[in-house]
């Protein structure tokens, strides 16, 4: 063979590798903006094509064809609210609690922001201003079902708040529980960086707790703090006091959280109370990224004092001191802990069934190279838009098979535990926002679409949701007017 002949066919070899790179490398590109609603297909979950959507079209052409655009939906703008934040989002070094200088965002110049406190039913407004943030800025209401227009997603429910502007969330507190806020622009650069902080609905009756302790975890530059601090953090508690420590973790793995002292009840979680809880001792309750456990301590009468444990920080309840002790090794089981009660739903009558499947396969996001997470076999933005009618009995199969734990968190709805594993749920009904779901694992969940709009449903270890974990829930007959990208600089993850 001729080395001409040898050359050309190196040539045609190479090209044969080069050319498809090259074109999987222009295929993933995306457009400097675009909708979400542009993206991916459309999902019925096995039911009929929801009205609201143009007959006849296939795909996304009948999405945009008239219908409501969700910026419309909010809160009644005409009753005065009972509740009123103002908060200045700033970018710049600060100090913790703890004294430990951080190089960050602040809420009103502090990290984590002021705890937002409402009573149920009362209307919470909430206006933002960006002082100094220079990529521009959003609160996301975390576990709560706000109106879609109040959801803080840029690019999806709002535009981001630039510099030297502001914005106004108007949302009803009708869910009692414990929440937090967090920043949905550049998410997993400015929630790691400072932009949250905790909002707690209280029962308007009912006997509260002698002492609430909202316990926001977050790691700042390695360290862990608890409200910002570091180490052990006292609070002041008296022999025979209830105590309701509300635990929130706000960073992106699976946290451990255990009591020693005192045995503890799991009173809540994700904001929706556990249905007769029983006494736990030795085991801890594993809180999953942007979740919520509520546990509740009755203190010693002797004096001898409890200790919370976080990931290497803990409160200290009562006078005295209990040393560090290693994380127990056995875990409280939703799916079994507490007793039964109605779930207010039949899941049985569901009338659409979506799979959410995590993988990971080689390939291109937006023109780089990499190991990509993918939604049913999909890389983003090819991803399944699940598209429902209001009113809607929906269940969600929810499998992980990607190598790597994810959190999954729904936008805008609570769904109900159904199984794992095949394993039903035989507890209290075990509510979530935010679902642990192990690497091999899979759920059952199923809710009611009763909150109509475009919502997120991603991964909340916010770098995966940025590396393409995400995907949207959208009801029919509504329509965004927001874009990612463009003048706007949207950018929600």
């Amino acid at each position: 063979m001729s080395s001409r002949v040898r050359l050309v066919l190196a040539c045609v070899a190479t090209l044969a590798v080069i050319a498809p790179l090259g074109w999987f490398w222009q295929a993933s590109l995306l457009p400097e903006e675009y909708s979400v609603m542009d993206m991916g297909y459309v999902d019925f979950g096995g039911g009929p094509r929801p009205g609201g959507l143009a007959d006849g079209v296939a795909g996304h052409a009948g999405m945009h064809a008239g219908g409501t655009s969700i910026a419309g939906l909010v809160a009644d703008p005409d009753r005065r609210p009972d509740v009123r934040v103002d908060l200045r989002a700033e970018k710049g070094t600060f100090k913790l609690a703890s004294g430990r200088e951080v190089d960050g965002y602040t809420l009103n110049g502090q990290s984590p922001g002021p705890v937002i406190r409402a009573e149920e039913g009362d209307l919470v407004e909430v206006r933002l201003e960006n002082v100094s943030v220079p990529d521009g800025v959003t609160l996301h209401w975390h576990g709560v079902d706000v109106p879609n227009a109040m959801d803080g997603v840029a690019g999806v429910t709002q535009e981001a708040v630039r510099r030297g502007e502001s914005f106004t969330y108007r949302f009803l507190a009708d869910r009692v529980g414990t929440y937090w806020y967090h920043s949905h622009q550049l998410s997993h650069e400015q929630v790691q960086q400072g932009l949250l902080g905790g909002l707690v609905v209280s029962p308007r009756e009912g006997v509260p707790a002698d002492v609430d302790v909202p316990a926001l975890v977050h790691l700042y530059d390695g360290a862990r703090t608890i409200n910002g601090q570091e180490g052990d953090v006292p609070v002041r508690a008296l022999p025979g006091q209830t105590v309701r420590v509300r635990v929130v973790n706000t960073d992106n793995g699976p946290m451990p959280v255990w009591v020693t002292g005192s045995s503890y009840r799991l009173r809540a979680i994700d904001g929706t109370d556990v249905h007769q809880p029983a006494p736990v001792t030795g085991e801890a309750v594993l809180v999953t990224a942007g979740g919520r456990a509520d546990l509740e301590i009755v203190m010693p009468q002797d004096g001898s004092g409890a200790r919370v444990e976080a990931g290497g920080a803990a409160l200290v309840l009562g006078g005295a001191k209990h040393t560090e002790s290693p994380a127990p090794t056995e875990f409280v089981d939703p799916l079994s802990y507490g007793s039964p009660r109605p779930a207010g739903f039949d899941p049985a009558e569901s009338t659409r069934s979506f799979e959410y499947v995590i993988g990971r396969r080689p390939g291109f996001l937006d023109g780089r190279p990499g190991l990509w997470w993918t939604v049913n076999g999909h890389m983003f933005p090819d991803v399944p838009m699940f598209t429902v009618a209001q009113g809607d009995v929906v269940r969600m199969r929810i499998e992980n098979e990607s190598g790597d734990v994810h959190p999954m968190h729904l936008h805008g709805h609570h769904a109900l535990v159904l199984s794992r594993d095949g394993v039903e749920a035989t507890g209290s009904p075990w509510w979530v926002d935010s679902l642990d779901v192990q690497d091999g694992e899979s759920y059952e969940v199923a809710f009611v679409a009763d909150n109509p709009g475009v919502w997120m449903d991603h991964c909340h270890n916010l770098p995966h949701a940025a590396e393409g974990l995400v995907a949207h829930f959208m009801y029919a007959g509504y329509h965004t007017p927001y874009s990612i990208g463009g003048n706007g600089g949207n950018r929600p993850e």
